[in-house]
C-alpha cells in the first residue's frame, strides 16, 4: 500500500450524492482529472495512492491517483481513476487546495461496527449527533 496520499475539499459538494454525481459527470474513459496550481514535490510517491475527498469536514471517499500531467495553462492535472470508493466518514478539517496524507494518518475502522454502516447513513446519523 502506498505511504502517501492527498486530501482535497470537494468544493461545492454538500452531500455524498453530489460528489458521486460530480465524479460521474467528469469521468471520461474511466479517468477523472482535477486541476491544481501547485505541483506536488512528492509526485512519484503519490502515484498509486489515493485522493481522499472532504465533504462537510469529513473524509468520505477516495479515488486512486494514476498520474500527473502538465497542462498548457501552466497548471497540473491530477489524473484519478474514475471510480469513487466511499469510505467510513472520518473527521478532517477543511483546507484550501490539497494536503499530503501519510499512511499512518489514514482513517481506520475502530472496530465498533460504524464502518459497516453505509456512508450515507453514517453522514445522516452524524448530522443528528448520534455517532
Amino acid at each position: 500500500m502506498p505511504n502517501l496520499h492527498l486530501t482535497k475539499v470537494a468544493f461545492g459538494c454538500r452531500t455524498v450524492e453530489s460528489l458521486e454525481k460530480r465524479v460521474a459527470a467528469r469521468t471520461q474513459d474511466s479517468e477523472m482529472r482535477v486541476a491544481t496550481r501547485m505541483r506536488p514535490k512528492r509526485m512519484e510517491e503519490l502515484i498509486g495512492g489515493s485522493l481522499h475527498w472532504i465533504v462537510k469536514h469529513r473524509l468520505i471517499g477516495r479515488q486512486r491517483i494514476l498520474r500527473f500531467e502538465d497542462r498548457k495553462d501552466g497548471r497540473i492535472d491530477i489524473v484519478l481513476a474514475g471510480q469513487l470508493e466511499l469510505i467510513p466518514p472520518a473527521p478532517k478539517r477543511a483546507h484550501q487546495g490539497w494536503r499530503y496524507l501519510v499512511a499512518e494518518d489514514l482513517p481506520v475502522d475502530a472496530g465498533d461496527g460504524l464502518a459497516d454502516l453505509p456512508p450515507r447513513l453514517y453522514v445522516q446519523l452524524a448530522a443528528l449527533a448520534l455517532v
